[in-house]
């Protein structure tokens, strides 16, 4: 049941961000919710690979380029979610941080193990 909620909230976070940030379309909020679903598949499966990959690099630059490794999932789920689009690598970084940021306050008001 959690994970549902955490799905859903995360969904409306996408539309929310949606709404106040230009160069992000999300077509409705069925396509929210299967950008939620994506983003957690990639951040369980491909993100560990990419960090494992990148280790020296994101250790040279004391951890900031797992910024860029979030923005790059960003843009991947938006080629692999239709109605999804993301403009530019910029639009997806600030997305990943904002999305990242309001994830983070709405699981600790709703009390989250995370």
């Amino acid at each position: 049941m959690n994970l549902i909620i955490r799905i859903l909230l995360t969904a409306v976070l996408v539309m929310l961000i949606d709404y106040f940030m230009p160069g992000i379309t999300v077509a409705n909020f069925t396509t929210s919710v299967i950008v939620a679903v994506v983003l957690g598949l990639l951040n369980i499966f491909v993100k560990p690979l990419i960090v494992l990959f990148t280790l020296p690099v994101t250790i040279i630059t004391l951890g900031l380029f797992l910024l860029v490794i979030n923005a790059a999932m960003i843009l991947l789920c938006s080629e692999i979610v239709g109605g999804f689009n993301v403009n530019s690598f910029w639009t997806a970084l600030l997305f990943s941080i904002i999305l990242s940021v309001l994830q983070s306050i709405m699981y600790r008001l709703t009390n989250g193990d995370n």
